[in-house]
């Protein structure tokens, strides 16, 4: 007889998702003990997955990664879900708590290209196939000429399309690619300076029900304090600044000997503006910190700048 699992993590299927799922339970299995094949994984298709002849913003913006495998989540039918942090809504449904990330990858994008190394050297009206405004809105603010396709599917499918030549770029996170073994076919990673990473990016988060002590505690023996502090700072600048999926935003705080080093910004869509703000302060104040900067930056704006979350 098969014995029954220790605890089902629940996760969207791709490859990505999946890496990021048996990276949870290694950690998981090492912590506690236990045999890593006591700890089941159950792939949950969602809304995101699904939808793939258009930009997610038209579709309903944030959750759209999350939903199905919340609704499992609270069903009983999964025990933990394991989530790319920059995938979750600023705010968690009723009944969900989140548990904590895992320790954070690296936050830089890459270029992936069959005939550039950098953005600036990408030929004169060069296709760029990308889903995230915040990635569009960057690249057209260093080249307004690039001519933008939407790109959606897993790493591999873009990888494909971008080398090639059916686009003659994309984006990528560094973090995925790392995950995945595939950090050699990215050109080049960009800096952090043209390149501000999505809130969240290069962090795996964990979440279980509100009232689940012995799932909550499981996850909590391998969730990262600095990533935490770091996360906690860059939802509250997003939660302030209403953030969906319609408005090109960026954050990033950085731990360090217990200070948070952190800057935002928002862009307009076509890259004719960007609006950056820093801030620092102590870890124990990540929250106040980000809800700060953003209170500060959007009072700064002009109108029309944020759009409206449908």
């Amino acid at each position: 007889m098969t014995a029954s699992p220790l605890l089902v993590l629940g996760t969207r299927g791709s490859p990505l998702a999946l890496a990021q799922a048996e990276e949870t339970r290694r950690r998981l299995a090492e912590a506690h003990g236990w045999a890593a094949e006591r700890i089941a994984l159950r792939t949950i298709r969602t809304s995101g997955d699904a939808i793939q002849d258009r930009p997610l913003a038209e579709a309903g913006g944030k959750g759209l990664f999350t939903k199905e495998i919340d609704l499992a989540l609270l069903a009983g039918e999964i025990d933990a879900a394991v989530h790319s942090a920059k995938d979750l809504p600023t705010l968690t449904p009723d009944g969900i708590a989140l548990a904590g990330f895992l320790p954070r990858e690296d936050v830089r994008d890459a270029l992936i290209s069959a005939v550039a190394d950098t953005v600036q050297a990408l030929p004169l009206g060069a296709s760029l196939g990308a889903a995230s405004l915040r990635r569009q809105a960057q690249a057209l603010r260093l080249r307004p000429d690039l001519k933008l396709e939407l790109l959606r599917g897993n790493v591999e499918t873009r990888l494909r399309k971008a080398e090639s030549g059916a686009v003659e770029a994309t984006l990528l996170a560094m973090a995925g690619l790392k995950r995945l073994g595939l950090v050699h076919r990215a050109r080049a990673p960009l800096s952090l300076d043209a390149f501000l990473p999505a809130v969240g990016q290069g962090a795996i988060a964990l979440t279980a029900r509100s009232g689940d002590v012995r799932a909550l505690d499981a996850l909590a023996a391998i969730a990262d304090a600095p990533t935490f502090a770091e996360l906690c700072a860059e939802r509250a600048f997003l939660a302030e600044l209403e953030g969906s999926c319609r408005t090109p935003i960026a954050g990033l705080a950085r731990f360090l000997e217990g200070r948070l080093r952190f800057r935002g910004e928002v862009l307009r869509t076509d890259g004719s503006e960007r609006f950056e703000i820093e801030a620092e302060g102590a870890a124990a104040d990540a929250v106040r910190l980000g809800a700060d900067a953003g209170r500060a930056l959007k009072a700064r704006l002009p109108d029309g700048v944020l759009a409206k979350a449908r």
